[in-house]
C-alpha cells in the first residue's frame, strides 16, 4: 500500500511537472535583450571568451574559416 501511495504521489508530481506553458511574445522580450546574449553587452568578452576556449582545446584556428589549429586544411 505504501508503494502504490509513494508511486501514486509521484507520478502527480512528475505530472505536474510536465505541464507546459506558452511563453507569450511579450515575456519574451527580456530574452532578446542585448545584455541576455552570451557575449553580453561589450564585443571584448565574446574575444576573450574565444580566446580561453581555443587556449583551453590546444588548438588555434581561424574563427569563421576552414581549417583548424592543427595544420589541416
Amino acid at each position: 500500500m505504501i508503494k502504490f501511495t509513494l508511486l501514486s504521489l509521484s507520478a502527480l508530481v512528475f505530472m505536474g511537472c510536465t505541464m507546459v506553458k506558452e511563453v507569450k511574445p511579450w515575456e519574451k522580450e527580456n530574452l532578446a535583450k542585448p545584455i541576455m546574449q552570451f557575449e553580453g553587452l561589450h564585443p571584448l568578452v565574446a574575444k576573450f571568451d574565444s580566446h580561453v576556449y581555443f587556449s583551453k582545446e590546444a588548438a588555434r584556428g581561424g574563427n569563421g574559416v576552414a581549417g583548424g589549429g592543427c595544420g589541416c586544411n
